[in-house]
């Protein structure tokens, strides 16, 4: 039905998502990229909860540490197949 934004909810969008402080987020799976701290930081997230365990889990520590993110690894995978 609505295609696009109209300006000045997508403004109001921008001001309340800048105000956003002391986010947390949390995975039941690694983070297999730094993308997802990447992406993470532009809204606010400060910390992240995750079991750990990929092969990349030195550049999501790296990514954290840029940021100023706290990382938990928790070592517990919650979602299970």
């Amino acid at each position: 039905m609505f295609h696009i934004l109209i300006a000045s909810i997508q403004e109001e969008r921008k001001q309340w998502l800048s105000q956003q402080t002391g986010v947390v987020m949390s995975s039941d799976a690694f983070l297999p990229f730094r993308d997802n701290i990447d992406c993470a930081k532009q809204f606010g997230v400060k910390y992240v909860a995750h079991p750990g365990g990929s092969v990349r889990d030195e550049d999501i520590i790296d990514a954290c540490d840029e940021y100023g993110i706290t990382l938990i690894h928790t070592g517990l995978r919650l979602f299970h197949h």
